[in-house]
């Protein structure tokens, strides 16, 4: 049998008790260790597990899978993910090499950045499509994340941004020679997220493009939700775009029309400048269509 087990999303204690008593009967336990990362490290995670732990790159995962799958037939094998198993499409796809090999699995599902983003204070289901922003390179400049917020907001919806993560990159010296020589870790801030959104939105205001957003729309940041100490800050695009909230993980949020709850709740973890664009309907009138109230 192979088992996805989700680990949360703060610490070893997070795993649920069903997880743990898979991870202490499996023969082999990986963890995949390339799509997020808990604020405990590979050890912390062995020692209160009672495992070792073999970790998963993203080598092993999606060109060598069925590394990870054999002898799944005939015995238990776990494969462990920050969050929950299905937050990655890559575990989609574990799930499918498992099945077209003839073997069985099973889901231990927990709690992911997908529904822990409601600590922010914002109505899940007032969210709309999940956005992804990249790191930006000298000769790459993607912009559809933007585009995606926008449409969002269009609708009233609120934008969860999930941050470029880069684990065991090459130089791209590295990949024509062939070294197996990867860069440090990077993670992305929020406020290097909201620095690349305020570039975009001025390079469009200078095009003459109705704006989907402004330096002026509310938005939050959360830095390592579920950990203890977890941190939400409440503010303009622009005040995020020079906010350190600490070590990663990051990930923001764009608000798009606001529910009387919901803005009593981003006051609480609102910076004293945001104050005055909390408002109920759009977070930044000026860049959005007239909107009536969202319904209780």
């Amino acid at each position: 049998m192979l088992y996805l087990v989700g680990l949360g999303l703060g610490d070893a204690k997070d795993i649920t008790v069903k997880g743990l008593e898979v991870v202490k009967r499996c023969s082999r336990v990986y963890l995949e260790a390339y799509t997020s990362v808990l604020t405990a490290g590979k050890d912390a995670l062995e020692e209160f597990y009672g495992r070792e732990l073999i970790l998963a790159d993203r080598d092993l995962v999606e060109l060598k899978a069925e590394e990870i799958l054999k002898e799944a037939d005939t015995s238990d094998v776990a494969f462990l993910v920050v969050g929950d198993p299905f937050g990655a499409t890559t575990h989609s796809d574990l799930v499918l090499r498992a099945v077209h090999a003839g073997i069985s699995y099973r889901v231990v599902h927990n709690a992911s950045i997908m529904n822990a983003v409601g600590c922010c204070g914002l109505q899940l289901y007032s969210f709309g499509e999940t956005v992804s922003i990249v790191f930006w390179a000298d000769d790459w400049r993607p912009e559809s994340f933007y585009d995606k917020i926008k449409k969002n907001r269009s609708m009233g919806l609120h934008s969860l941004c999930l941050l470029d993560i880069k684990v065991k990159e090459q130089s791209i010296e590295n990949l024509m020679r062939g070294r197996k020589v990867y860069e440090p870790p990077r993670f992305m801030s929020v406020s290097q997220a909201a620095q690349q959104l305020l570039e975009i939105i001025q390079k469009r205001r200078e095009e003459g493009e109705e704006l989907g957003l402004s330096e002026d729309t509310v938005c939050v940041g959360v830095a390592r939700v579920g950990a203890e100490d977890q941190v939400i800050r409440t503010a303009t695009l622009r005040q995020l775009g020079s906010c350190d909230l600490g070590p990663p993980l990051h990930s923001l949020i764009v608000t798009g029309r606001l529910h009387p709850l919901e803005v009593d709740m981003l006051r609480l973890s609102a910076a004293p400048d945001a104050l005055t664009h909390l408002e109920v309907g759009d977070s930044s009138t000026h860049t959005c269509p007239p909107t009536t109230l969202l319904d209780a």
